[in-house]
This record gives C-alpha cells, structure tokens and sequence, in this order.
C-alpha cells in the first residue's frame, strides 16, 4: 500500500492518520471532540479496529484527552513518551509556560477562561517509551518514534523513512498561536526546542505536519 497521510481535526489539535502496510494514528485530539475524531477514523478506515496503534505526541489535554475513546473504539495500545507518562496516568491537565508575548498573554487571558471547560481522563498507556527511539515497521510504517524534549519533557516526534515528520507542538504554522512556521508558543523546557528541531533535520525530516497549523518544509523553520 502507497503512503496515505489524512488530518482528523481534534479541536484546534491535528491528529494525523499514517496509512502505509497498515494504519497508525498520530495524537487523538481533546476529550470534547473525541467522538469526531472516531467518527474520522471510521470514515477513513473500512475497519476502525485495524488500527495498530495511537501515538501520542505529548500528554497535553488537546493532545490526548480522546485517547480512551479512540482505543476503546479501535482497540490500538497508547504509547507515550516515559516523560510525560505519569501526567497521562493522572489525567494531569497542564499548560506550560509561554515562550513569545503571544504566548504568555494567551496562557495569562485565554487559558483561565477554557481550562474551567478542559477534561482529561486519566489513561494507563499500552507502551511506554523509555529511550531517544521506537522502530514503527512492526506496525506496519516504515519509520520510527524520535524523543524530542521541550514543548514537554516526553515529546516525541514520528519521522517516515520519506521525511514526514508529525511533531506536535515542537513547532506551529497558523492561527490562532502564530501566522508562520515557528517553534511552538508554549514549551515547559524552550531551552532545549531548537535542539530537538534540528535532531529530527539531521534525522531526515523534510516536511513538518505540526499538530496546530499547516505542513512546511522543514528548512523553512531554523
């Protein structure tokens, strides 16, 4: 089977759906549009349940509130970074600190008015990823899990061997959070983003599918 890339809107979140030799879902978007992004896998897939499994990219709400939803719906294990595992496990609703005016002015005005209205389940993930990288091929992707710490301390980025990189919110690309390719607004460690950008590039990732805002080639953002 050809390469097939789909966005299933989560909210304002971007989950990403990997079809290649089988299908592997990228972030599951928030609890309040879990039954969307359900609804999207069952219009994408002839069979929601050959799903092999959820990545999520960070245990942020917007990222992994519909998790439970979308694996009770499918039955694909959760993997999550062993950095941000323990806020999944909890249901830990968190909003790191902003790293440009916009950001912080969003987190100090805009925050306190949604997270009132946010929830997170807590979610025992399937499989937790202990080290810098995880093979996809046994899921049937030809590429791998790439630990990529800063937006939160157990980010992780999926990289194809083709040079898609499906990175969370290690950068953006559009509104409401920027208007060009940038590093992501918000980051609990900024100090070690540009690092982790340029590890995916040294990687191979040519084009970035950020999971707020639109796909940019990965030389745009330095």
């Amino acid at each position: 089977m050809s390469l097939s890339i789909d966005i299933i809107k989560g909210g304002v979140t971007n989950a990403y759906l990997i079809r290649e030799r089988s299908a592997v879902l990228v972030d599951a978007g928030a609890h309040v549009r879990a039954r969307t992004v359900v609804a999207g896998l069952s219009r994408l897939l002839e069979n929601p349940r050959s799903l092999k499994l959820i990545v999520i990219t960070h245990a942020h709400f917007d990222h992994a509130g519909a998790a439970g939803l979308v694996r009770e719906t499918t039955g694909a294990p959760v993997a999550v970074h062993a950095g941000d595992a323990r806020w999944l496990r909890e249901g830990t609703v968190l909003v790191p600190k902003g790293t440009t005016p916009w950001g912080r002015f969003f987190r100090a005005a805009g925050m306190p008015l949604m997270l009132p209205f946010v929830k997170m389940p807590a979610l025992e993930p399937d499989l937790v990823m202990e080290g810098d990288d995880m093979d996809l091929s046994p899921y049937g992707i030809a590429g791998r899990v790439i630990h990529t710490p800063g937006h939160s301390p157990g980010s992780v980025s999926v990289l194809l061997e083709s040079g898609e990189a499906f990175v969370g919110d290690l950068a953006m690309n559009g509104p409401p959070f920027c208007l060009r390719p940038r590093f992501g607004i918000f980051a609990h460690e900024p100090e070690r983003v540009p690092a982790s950008y340029e590890n995916l590039r040294n990687a191979g990732a040519t084009r970035i599918f950020p999971a707020h805002g639109r796909p940019f080639p990965a030389g745009s953002l330095h």
